[in-house]
């Protein structure tokens, strides 16, 4: 069983993250993609962030009627900030029969190096990755682990959801349906 790990923040979910997983799923020799919903990026800010229950609410409305994704929660009970390391080590003693690929952006191998024990990862893990507009990834190719996944650009961010949410921007047609609704009634990013 190879499973893809989907690091992020989710803030939220959005069509691009589904697009990019499903072509993952599809395209690729993976089994199963598991959103692994990060509470606190060692990179990222967390003043933005929606409380790691309701993201993680979205995230299963996302992927509900969904069979080969889903939701985890399992960097909730890791320490502070969610070092990518810690959870692949915790993921290893409790699902020894998986293999575990990680899923990253481009504009994240470009610094991966700053991750924390990252040549450990580089040489134990297989890393999938997703390019993003205007990164050049070449130096990378084939490198250890890394495989560079020929998927269609899709240029959607979750900080350009939120601001055009905040913005009284009507933004249906970039989330599931489902997570549009559960942000509009609820008034999330306002």
């Amino acid at each position: 069983m190879k499973i893809g790990l989907y690091f992020g923040s989710f803030n939220p979910v959005h069509n691009g993250h589904m697009s990019i997983a499903n072509y993952f799923l599809e395209f690729t020799d993976l089994n199963k993609i598991w959103f692994v919903l990060s509470p606190q990026n060692p990179f990222k800010e967390k003043n933005t962030l929606l409380e790691d229950n309701e993201r993680l609410e979205l995230l299963n409305l996302a992927l509900e009627g969904t069979q080969n994704y889903s939701a985890k929660d399992i960097e909730f009970n890791l320490p502070k900030p969610s070092f990518t390391i810690n959870t692949l080590q915790y993921l290893k003693e409790k699902h020894a029969d998986k293999k575990f690929v990680l899923i990253i952006g481009g504009d994240n191998l470009t610094s991966f190096n700053k991750w924390k024990d990252y040549k450990h990862i580089l040489e134990n893990y297989e890393i999938y990755v997703y390019p993003r507009p205007n990164s050049d990834l070449s130096q990378y190719v084939e490198n250890y682990n890394i495989k560079i996944i020929n998927a269609p650009l899709i240029e959607i961010s979750s900080t350009f959801i939120r601001k055009s949410i905040n913005d009284n921007k009507d933004m249906r047609f970039f989330m599931p349906e489902k997570v549009y609704n559960y942000i509009n009634q609820n008034k999330l990013y306002k």
